[in-house]
């Protein structure tokens, strides 16, 4: 019903829809419980097109500017029912844009085009252990030494931790807070950069996360993203985008677990007629696909004003946190409506239960998008 697509955007979507159906689906139960994807899928996915969307075409992108373009692929990768799995394949949307926008034009023609054909992996690593959403005191500091940059301190929580080949690290080069932060690009195998064990989570199986660690770690000067000190502005601008997209995956995740919930319900039998033929059910669904409808038009609405060159930061905050929320509770509306098998492993919305928590911490909590709502309201 929106009439924020059109005819270009449908067929991207369509040709997203049958990479998940043919390459991603048949899969993903086993790759959640592997907990990893094979990594031919990047290539798969970059021959399909979908990693280059929002990306200049000069560096082998689909081109910028077109956000619903973006939208119609998120939606479709999350059919995948698995938000790790898109979080991974996707981590170049938070890794990358840093270095096709302000990495020294030798380095972007080095690094965007192989990851957007899916033949590398870019992660964005920010997040310190205790750092947390306080970006503008971490403490990974990087001290000019001649032609190099010397690294040392460590980073968690890292989406594509273990597999990516390119990291866009935030380090401090100036004196605390914000104004002494810059960006690196620091590439696997550079003497000094180890990662840590993968780690376990509560959800996002499929995606690979883990530890960095930097001792000593020598890296060329010429692989500093923009210019020193003024990494943290590149952070926050890059923010907007990665919280537009966690609004999607949480309206998304919803969406699936509703439609779970309305197909099972017309089919389980309860006291001789379908459990969806109770006012109590019926009643929940059509609150489950209100929320749902609400918040995926809100999204459109703020991805609509940055189309239209706004910075809307207060509604992508007020769009994330509303998504979150409403897909916090239909997941779990979604368990209930399932009973027993709603608590089993083989059922969808057990994994879109755990899925849904995450995406009220990733892109800055809940918490900070209230904070950041109080500043542009003036409270």
């Amino acid at each position: 019903m929106s009439d924020y697509f059109n005819e270009t955007h449908e067929q991207v979507r369509q040709t997203a829809r049958k990479f998940i159906e043919t390459h991603v689906r048949p899969h993903i139960d086993d790759w959640e419980e592997a907990a990893e994807f094979p990594r031919e899928i990047y290539k798969l996915a970059g021959d399909a097109g979908l990693l280059g969307i929002g990306f200049p075409e000069t560096l082998g992108g689909i081109g910028e500017g077109d956000i619903f373009m973006k939208i119609a692929v998120s939606e479709e990768l999350m059919r995948s029912t698995s938000g790790g799995f898109v979080a991974s394949i996707g981590s170049l949307d938070i890794g990358l844009p840093p270095v096709a926008k302000w990495a020294k034009q030798g380095i972007r023609e080095q690094i965007v085009p192989p990851v957007l054909r899916g033949d590398k992996i870019a992660a964005l690593a920010v997040t310190e252990p205790g750092g947390g959403s306080d970006v503008a005191n971490l403490k990974t500091r990087a001290v000019k030494d001649g032609d190099h940059y010397i690294v040392n301190g460590s980073k968690t929580f890292i989406t594509s931790g273990i597999r990516a080949d390119h990291y866009t690290v935030a380090v401090r080069t100036g004196g605390e807070g914000h104004g002494g932060i810059s960006l690196l690009l620091i590439d696997k195998g550079t003497p000094g950069f180890t990662t840590g064990n993968k780690l376990r989570k509560m959800g996002w199986w499929a995606s690979d996360t883990a530890e960095l660690f930097f001792e000593d770690c020598r890296v060329p000067a010429d692989r500093l993203i923009g210019a020193e000190n003024a990494g943290f502005i590149a952070i926050m601008s890059n923010f907007l985008a990665e919280r537009l997209s966690l609004s999607i995956m949480a309206y998304m995740t919803a969406q699936i677990a509703y439609e779970a919930a309305l197909d099972y319900t017309r089919q389980r039998q309860a006291f001789g007629r379908p459990v969806a033929g109770f006012q109590v059910t019926r009643h929940k669904l059509v609150d489950m696909a209100t929320q749902i409808d609400i918040a995926r038009e809100y999204t459109y609405r703020c991805a609509a004003l940055m189309q239209a060159g706004k910075n809307p930061i207060k509604q992508v905050a007020m769009a994330k946190n509303f998504a979150v929320d409403v897909c916090e509770k239909v997941t779990r509306e979604a368990v209930q409506l399932f009973g027993g098998m709603g608590y089993m492993r083989e059922s969808v919305v057990e994994r879109l239960y755990r899925d849904a928590k995450i995406l009220s911490i990733g892109g800055g909590t809940t918490e900070i998008m209230k904070e950041l709502i109080a500043k542009q309201i003036r409270l």
